[in-house]
Parts: structure tokens; C-alpha cells; sequence
């Protein structure tokens, strides 16, 4: 059997899924996201706050990861990475991007693009002092993305860090960054047993939020 019979033969959507009226929505999307969200914990959706980064460099050529949702306030998304990242260089060059999150379970997307901003320094450092001891050792190592030449010099710079926490409880790392993506549209995307998807698109206008229901 080939790869693609393989993939056709892959069942899809063959779960109970939920419904989504798109006349019963909030005026803004943050408040429908927050509601999604809190339905995927609810349903025991794996790692529901994992979300999709998509940005791209001066360039124009994109890229994509995987990293967690630490918060959505005043209809921004908020993630963090370090500024000396690849993502952070990118962001640091473009200031636009996408994000996506996909609940397997429910069947179930957001979608999101719009600027990006940085937050101040009292929400960065709440943000790092919050995280788990191993997530703030592996900040403090730093050199995200760079070349590792020998694995040895990773265990070394670890030790290192671990020992800096211990005696710094309140340690930071300097390029560790909060941001905030503001999305100018939204879409939520419901999955469907007949592939008539339901989606609706928030799209911003200068007198607020504007719905739109897409065609699957």
C-alpha cells in the first residue's frame, strides 16, 4: 500500500462533534475563543493551548512552530519566547502573524493573524517566574535555535543555569519576551460529518468587529 492509499484510508471525523450556531456568538472573538476553550478543557482536549506561530522574515519566507498560549487579555493572544530566537528574530523584522489552534477532538479550529506587539517588562517578568523550574533553567542556557556542536556543552550550560536558580531564585533571562497578538480577523471552524463545515470569520472594521459566515 502506498503512502497516499494509506493517508485516503485514514477515517476523518468518524466522532461525535459538536454543533456551533453561528447566530449565537459574542460580539468580539476573544469572548468566543475563551468559551471554545474553556468547552476543549472541558472535553479533555489534549494540550488545548498549544497554538501554531506562523511568522515570516524580512523576506517574506514563512515559518511555523508549535508553543503554548500563556494568555488572552484585552483581545490579545499572549506567547512567549526568547527576543534571540528565530521566531523572535522574525518578529523583530516583520511584526505580523498567524496563529492556529486545532482540537483534534472536537473537531474543532481558530485562526488568527493580525500585528504583534511586545509587552512591558512587569508582565515579562511575571511571566518567567511563573514557569517551571525546568522551563527557566532551559531560558537562562539561552542560544535558542543556534548550532549545538557537542551535546556535552548543553548538559554543561544546563548544570550552570540550575546552579544560577538555585542561587537566584528571581534570575530572568534578558531575551526572555512576552507577546501579544492583536488579530485583525478571526475565523472559527467547525468540523462536519458531510464536510459542511461551519465557519465564521470576525473581521475588524472602524466601527468594530464585523461576522461573516464563509462557505466551506
Amino acid at each position: 500500500m502506498t503512502i497516499r492509499d494509506q493517508l485516503r484510508n485514514l477515517p476523518v471525523f468518524d466522532r461525535p462533534l459538536p454543533d456551533f450556531d453561528t447566530e449565537q456568538v459574542p460580539d468580539d472573538p476573544a469572548s468566543l475563543f475563551v468559551r471554545w476553550l474553556g468547552e476543549a478543557i472541558a472535553a479533555q482536549v489534549i494540550e488545548p493551548h498549544v497554538m501554531t506561530l506562523s511568522t515570516a522574515d524580512a523576506q517574506g519566507k514563512p515559518d511555523a512552530r508549535a508553543l503554548i498560549l500563556k494568555d488572552v487579555d484585552d483581545g490579545g493572544w499572549q506567547f512567549a519566547t526568547s527576543a534571540a530566537s528565530a521566531k523572535g528574530a522574525q518578529l523583530k523584522e516583520n511584526l505580523q502573524a498567524a496563529a492556529s489552534f486545532y482540537w483534534r477532538e472536537q473537531g474543532r479550529q481558530v485562526r488568527l493573524r493580525g500585528p504583534v506587539t511586545v509587552t512591558d517588562l512587569a508582565t515579562r517578568d511575571a511571566d518567567f517566574l511563573a514557569r517551571p523550574d525546568a522551563s527557566r533553567i532551559a531560558s537562562l542556557v539561552g542560544r535558542q535555535s543556534a548550532v549545538l556542536h557537542d551535546p556535552a556543552t548543553l548538559a554543561t550550560a544546563m548544570d550552570a543555569a540550575r546552579q544560577r536558580l538555585a542561587e537566584d531564585p528571581l534570575a530572568i533571562a534578558p531575551d526572555h519576551t512576552v507577546y501579544i497578538l492583536t488579530p485583525d480577523e478571526a475565523e472559527f471552524w467547525q468540523g462536519d460529518h458531510q464536510r459542511q463545515h461551519v465557519r465564521l470569520r470576525y473581521r475588524r472594521s472602524p466601527d468594530g468587529w464585523v461576522t461573516e459566515r464563509l462557505w466551506p
